[in-house]
């Protein structure tokens, strides 16, 4: 089994990132309520590569640019990359490599203030 099994990434305004999610992936994320939680829940395939997750909107959590680090699975790094200042969030680095064997990256901000990043094999 993988190691990670859901991540979720905390929001102050959950209309905001879902816009702002949707806008980098080409996404149609939607909100859900459940009871004083909000949630809204990542494209996942069944038996593919990767974890899960969620934008969650809790009093318990605060966005922040400390802590774990969300890499987002693309075929392409420069294409969410490209995206970011447009949907309102910040470009800390542009597609570099990682190196041959694995791949390329790219750094951002989102709207909420945490730190994320991109990774593709091209």
């Amino acid at each position: 089994m993988n190691a990670i099994g859901w991540v979720e990434i905390p929001v102050s305004d959950m209309s905001r990132a879902v816009k702002f999610y949707n806008t980098l992936f080409e996404w149609n994320l939607n909100e859900l309520k459940l009871g004083p939680l909000s949630m809204a829940i990542f494209p996942v395939k069944q038996g593919e590569q990767g974890a899960g997750g969620a934008l969650v909107k809790n009093e318990n959590y605060t966005p922040s640019t400390q802590g774990a680090l969300v890499y987002f699975n693309t075929d392409d790094v420069s294409i969410p990359a490209g995206r970011v200042e447009t949907a309102g969030g910040k470009l800390l680095r542009g597609k570099i490599q990682i190196s041959p064997d694995f791949g390329y990256m790219a750094l951002a901000i989102d709207t909420e203030g945490n730190r994320i990043a991109f990774h593709s094999r091209q």
